[in-house]
Formats: structure tokens, C-alpha cells, sequence
């Protein structure tokens, strides 16, 4: 059985969703004012790992990851830049779709537009406010009352005293508590608005995902995940207001992905150290980064450095070259899985305990040995489909070997150098010029290109 690790519980629990057969889930997705960076590649690649594992478990999977495209920094930025928020919001998430899709990422069944359910945040403030559990304030923003919410905490698990205002939270003279969070805010002169009972305004960050999920997934759902810096104040808050205006559970399975580090120092803009996926995509590729996500527990810490990035690709080379020659392979067809072959049970084993992809990827390596070993087609079928159900080996071996990712360094070889040096080579052998062919082999390898002779001729990768 499929177990997962509950935040909310600080726990792994059986896996039994709401409805058999059927999952609800629900993730936090970008703002959209600017490129995604690592941390946003990161909740792309772990939530698209999480479902393509459900659904290959027979669960029909409903997916929602929502889009911010009004908030404070939005409206800032596209006043900095002279140009609307729509213009600026749909160009942001045009990029977000082209990196998504460079990471192998599937789209969402749904991907909302907070700007799209405005109406269904107001009827929820409209509930709070009937539940004194919201107050307009002085300055004319509507908040959320978090000291008569018996159960505020329960997820970060830190009691009212310990709890202090998080980051998107704006301490003001209008709030009765410093805690409690702006679910509507009053307009300034020159800012978008919409009309509601609470006059012109727009809602506050964390109301949105109540109402979006709400609206596409029902009161109550299955999974609710995201980063681990939005279990508080934002997860936390969207409980409160949830569960404040609906009386009942709001979800039943918390997921939480662990932070992206580099060179084992906080991702900051401040520190310099700050990187956006297209700017990692222009030195490495793409399936390489995918391959590195994937390598670590989605709870752990993941360490950016080149280092690591060029052990992944490494790593993923060598899975490439064992498939290599191989017949029976087509990239683009899976193979049944018997589940009660040895390797792939620990495979399953592996992704059922809180989708351990580094173990499941320990066994696509074991696959890869014995198929170096043997040459087998069943089991270079078996290592294809298993790293297919990851978002993995779906390319031809040659083509992954033979590719250059983004920057290359200065000098390298193209293809069509490359095989204008293979044939050079060639004809020196067929004069009996071994000290050229060598040399040209040489030449290559020191550009880090290995030539391979065999009965059809001379292949090349890149080492």
C-alpha cells in the first residue's frame, strides 16, 4: 500500500483517498511576474513525479496547480516594466510552460487563474465575516481573526505564541492581532479593484487557493502540497480560512517538498547564488536536471552545484549507454511491467514508501549493470519503462549521448564536425595512415568525444 508522509500528522499514512480509486490533489504553483527559478522546477518535477506514480497505481488523478497573476509584486513590476498585468502575467506564464515542458513536467488537468475567482473568494470572506472569524479594520482591509480559530498551528505545529507574521504578511495599525492575515485589501488610487461588499479592493494571496480548490476539488480533498516555505504562514492560513467557513476538514494528506540549496548555501538573489531554470537549462540538459531533481527524497534538501550536475549527468549517461545497441527498445513504447519480477517489486516498493525515487532509481542502475552484462531485451525493456514512469529514458541512446547541452564550452565539436572527422579518420585507415587515424582519435577524445568501432561502422558520444 501506497503510504505517504502527512505534514499535518508528521507521519507516514496509509494512503486511502476520499473516494476509492480517485484522487483530489491540489499544489501550490508560481507568481507570475518574473522567470521560475530552482525551487519552482523543483515543485514542478516532484508533484509530476507524484502523479505519473498515482496514476500508473490505477488512480484516476484530478491535478490542479493554480497561478498567481494579482498581487503586490505583479502590479509593481508591470508599473516598473509600462505595461498592463495582463500582458505582463500571460508573457511569465508562457515561459513557465516552456521551462514545464523543457522538464518533462505534464500540465495540470486545471491551472487557475486567481483573477478568474474572485467571485467564489468573496462568497468565502462573505462566510468568515458571518462567523466572526473576519473584521474590517480601520484602514478598510477585511483580516482574518486567527486567535478565534481553535485549531491555527495545527499544521506548522507551533502554539499562537510561538507563531510570529510571515513573510507576505503586513503588519499594520488596522489589525487586531499582529498575526491576523488581509483576506480582502482596499484598493489604492491607480491599482486594479473589483467591486465587493467591503467596497473596491482585491483579494489577499492566501485566499485564492481556498477558493480555487474549493471550486475544482470540493470542500474536502486528498492532497494539498507545495514548498516547504509555504507551510507557514500560506498553508497554515488557507486551513484557517477552509475550514472556518466550511465547518469541515479541509485535506487530508499534506505533502511538503524540501528547499533548493546551492553549494549548500540558501538560493538568494542577495548572495548572487540566485538561478532561474533557463539559465541551468542553457548549460545542461534538461532530462539532466529532471535526473537530478528526481535523485533526491522530495523531503530532503537539494544541493545545486555544477558538481552535481555534472555527476547527474554522468549518472544519466551511464543508464543511456547500457540501453545502446540493445534491440527491442523503442523509445516510444512502454512494455507491461510484471510487478512480481524481483526488481521491478523493489521499484514499487520504493516509489509506495513516500515515492523514494533515489531507491527506484538505485534499481534502474542494478538494471543497467545487468544489461551490460547481458545484453538482454527484456531487461533493457524493463529499465526503458520503469525510467519512462519517472519522465526518464524516453530519448534514443545515441541521440542523449551524442547531445551538448546549452553552453558548450568554446571549441566544441558540432555533429557535423565530428562526422567529418570520423570520415577523415576513415579514409586514413583505408590508407594505412594509422598515425593519422590515431591522431584524429586523440584530437576527438580530448574534445571529449569517444569514438566506438564496430561492424556497422564508427559511432560517437560525448564522454
Amino acid at each position: 500500500m501506497l503510504r505517504i508522509y502527512n505534514t499535518l500528522a508528521r507521519d507516514k499514512q496509509p494512503f486511502v483517498p476520499l473516494e476509492p480509486g480517485k484522487v483530489r490533489m491540489y499544489v501550490c504553483g508560481m507568481t507570475v511576474y518574473d522567470y521560475c527559478h530552482l525551487g519552482h522546477a523543483r515543485v514542478m518535477v516532484v508533484f509530476d513525479l507524484v502523479t505519473r506514480w498515482l496514476r500508473s497505481s490505477g488512480y484516476a488523478v484530478t491535478y490542479v496547480r493554480n497561478i498567481t497573476d494579482i498581487d503586490d509584486k505583479i502590479i509593481r513590476r508591470a508599473a516598473e516594466n509600462g505595461e498592463s498585468i495582463g500582458t505582463l502575467t500571460q508573457r511569465f506564464i508562457d515561459a513557465m510552460d516552456e521551462d514545464a515542458a523543457a522538464l518533462g513536467v505534464i500540465k495540470p488537468d486545471h491551472e487557475p487563474r486567481a483573477t478568474e475567482y474572485v467571485p467564489q473568494m468573496q462568497a468565502i470572506i462573505d462566510r468568515l465575516e458571518g462567523a466572526r472569524l473576519a473584521y474590517v479594520a480601520s484602514d478598510g482591509d477585511v483580516n482574518y481573526s486567527v486567535r478565534d480559530f481553535p485549531g491555527y498551528g495545527k499544521l506548522s505545529g507551533k502554539s499562537l505564541e510561538d507563531l510570529r507574521a510571515g513573510e507576505r504578511v503586513e503588519v499594520n495599525s488596522g489589525k487586531r492581532d499582529p498575526l491576523d492575515f488581509v483576506l480582502w485589501k482596499r484598493s489604492k488610487e491607480g491599482e486594479p479593484f473589483w467591486e465587493s461588499a467591503w467596497g473596491r479592493g482585491r483579494p489577499g494571496w492566501h485566499i485564492e487557493c481556498s477558493a480555487m480548490s474549493a471550486a475544482l476539488l470540493g470542500e474536502t480533498f486528498d492532497i494539498h502540497g507545495g514548498g516547504q516555505d509555504l507551510q507557514f504562514p500560506h498553508h497554515e492560513n488557507e486551513i484557517a480560512q477552509s475550514e472556518g467557513a466550511n465547518g469541515r476538514p479541509f485535506v487530508r494528506y499534506w505533502m511538503h517538498n524540501g528547499f533548493v540549496r546551492v553549494d549548500d548555501e540558501k538560493m538568494s538573489k542577495s548572495l548572487g547564488n540566485f538561478f532561474t531554470v533557463r539559465e541551468v537549462l542553457a548549460r545542461y540538459d534538461a532530462e539532466v536536471v529532471r535526473f537530478f531533481i528526481a535523485r533526491a527524497h522530495y523531503r530532503s534538501p537539494l544541493n545545486y552545484s555544477d558538481r552535481h550536475l555534472d555527476d547527474a549527468r554522468q549518472a544519466l549517461a551511464r543508464l543511456y549507454t547500457s540501453l545502446k545497441g540493445v534491440d527491442g527498445t523503442d523509445a516510444a513504447a512502454d512494455a507491461a511491467i510484471d510487478w512480481d519480477e524481483p526488481r521491478a517489486a523493489r521499484f514499487k516498493a520504493a516509489m509506495d514508501d513516500d515515492f523514494n525515487t533515489p531507491e527506484a532509481i538505485a534499481v534502474l542502475f542494478d538494471l543497467a549493470g545487468e544489461l551490460n552484462r547481458t545484453r538482454d531485451p527484456g531487461t533493457a525493456r524493463l529499465l526503458r519503462t520503469l525510467g519512462r514512469g519517472l519522465g526518464l529514458l524516453e530519448r534514443d541512446p545515441l541521440a542523449f549521448l551524442q547531445s551538448a547541452a546549452g553552453d558548450a564550452p568554446s571549441g566544441i565539436l558540432d555533429a557535423a564536425a565530428i562526422e567529418a572527422k570520423i570520415a577523415e579518420r576513415a579514409a586514413a585507415k583505408k590508407a594505412r595512415d594509422f598515425a593519422t587515424a590515431d591522431a584524429i582519435r586523440a584530437q576527438l577524445l580530448a574534445g571529449g568525444i569517444v569514438l566506438e568501432d564496430g561492424a556497422g561502422g564508427t559511432l560517437w558520444r560525448r564522454a
